[in-house]
This record gives structure tokens, C-alpha cells and sequence, in this order.
């Protein structure tokens, strides 16, 4: 990575700049402003736009939302966003349905709480294993290491073609409508707004084999990995 040529930072949230669902806290904040005053800030997120900024306790930054379907720009006038995309596709529910339940069956997870299936406003799905009502505990210990959704994730990109696979938190698979992803949705952003690859660096905790910044660390994008969220300060002490 060439930092002189650098003028853009996107980042992931949960696992990059905080501990999963948890808020930006006064620390990570602090270093944002710092590197707000030398480069763009863009948050590039596998959640809605508006629950990223309200977990950045409404951070002033521009937000990518799922995977690309959605983008808001930060007004400094309101103190809010602006949205620019909102992107909804359709969904076979029937399909989906018949779908997981066949790994449900094949893998034995049978027994579950809740619903078979989330479906997001969006159109992007979730494949609960444990189901819709999992206790978090329950959830946590499920696939930490993610051996056992890795086992057969191959299987699931295959069956579902249509749609970008991620193997998501500790029990879940997340998928996006193609060709929606990290990668889609940022190369999309650097074209609206004329910046090159080289002129961008991403940072990101997720970037192993189903990860959701997977695409971005496979990509011609520089990419700074990041193991624990507390580690942020550390990681980019260079860019600074």
C-alpha cells in the first residue's frame, strides 16, 4: 500500500471498530476524528444505514448499507442522513424455505426456535440455524470457529446461486441478491464519487473463507485486517 495515494478509509463495524452490536466507544470515536481530518471516512456494512449510525452514537460519516443496497450521506445541518439509495428486491419465500429446510434435514438442525427463515425488508435473507428465537448463549456457542457452517458452505453458495453467501456471527448463514456485496458496493461507490482502487484502504475483521469483507480482501482494494476490535488504534497508527 502507497498511503501517499491514499484519500479514502471504509471500514466494517462490528469486530473492526466495536464489539459486535455494541457502541462506538469514546476511544474509537476519538481516532475517527483524527483520521477525518487527513482522508474520507466511509462505513461500508452488512446492516441498515440507519442502525450503523445509531450504533456510532450518529457518528458524522457517509454509511453503506447491505452490502451496497443501500447508501446515506451525512447532513451536518440535521445531524442525520441522507438517503441516497434504498435498493428492495423481491424474495421466493417458497423457494428459500424448501431450500433450508433440505440442509435442515440433511445436517440435522431440526429443531430450532422461532422462524425457519428472516427475511429483511431488503430482500438479503438469514439462515438461522438455531431459528429466529435463539438464546444468545445458545447462539455463541454454537460455531465460534465457524468449522462446522464451513463444512458445507460450498453446498449453500450452490443451492443458493442467486444470492451472495456469508457465513454470519456464530450460527448463521447471510445472503445478499447478487451482485451485492462488500466489493460490489464499494468499487459502486468509488465510481460515483471518482476515486481509484489504490486511492482507497479498507479495514475489516471478517475476511476469511465466507466472511463478509472476504470480497474486498480477495479484491485489488488495500486492506488492513484487524483481529480484535480493541486492536483499531494500532492498525491504523500508519495511516496517521
Amino acid at each position: 500500500m502507497d498511503i501517499s495515494k491514499i484519500k479514502v478509509i471504509a471500514m466494517d463495524l462490528d469486530g473492526t471498530l466495536t464489539q459486535h452490536k455494541e457502541q462506538l466507544d469514546a476511544k474509537h470515536r476519538r481516532v475517527l476524528d483524527k483520521l477525518s481530518e487527513k482522508y474520507k471516512l466511509i462505513m461500508v456494512g452488512a446492516g441498515q444505514t440507519g442502525r450503523i449510525f445509531n450504533q456510532m452514537g450518529q457518528y458524522p460519516i457517509d454509511i453503506i448499507g447491505n452490502y451496497g443496497l443501500q447508501y446515506a450521506k451525512y447532513n451536518a445541518q440535521t445531524k442525520g442522513l441522507d438517503t441516497v439509495r434504498d435498493e428492495v428486491f423481491p424474495i421466493d419465500r417458497d423457494s428459500i424455505e424448501k431450500k433450508v429446510t433440505y440442509f435442515r434435514q440433511k445436517y440435522g438442525f431440526t429443531e430450532y426456535r422461532g422462524e425457519n427463515v428472516e427475511y429483511h425488508v431488503s430482500g438479503c435473507i438469514t439462515f438461522p440455524i438455531l431459528g429466529t428465537k435463539a438464546i444468545q448463549t445458545e447462539k455463541l456457542a454454537f460455531d465460534p470457529d465457524r468449522k462446522k457452517r464451513r463444512a458445507f458452505y460450498g453446498e449453500v453458495v450452490k443451492e443458493f446461486s442467486d444470492y451472495n453467501v456469508f457465513v454470519g456471527g456464530s450460527s448463521s448463514f447471510d445472503m445478499s441478491p447478487k451482485p451485492y456485496n462488500k466489493y460490489y458496493a464499494l468499487d459502486l461507490y468509488c465510481k460515483e464519487n471518482g476515486y481509484s482502487h489504490d486511492e482507497v484502504v479498507y479495514i475489516g475483521d471478517d475476511y476469511g473463507q465466507g466472511g463478509n469483507d472476504e470480497s474486498v480482501y480477495l479484491s485489488d482494494f488495500n486492506y488492513l485486517t484487524i483481529d480484535d476490535y480493541r486492536d483499531f488504534a494500532k492498525v491504523v497508527k500508519e495511516l496517521l
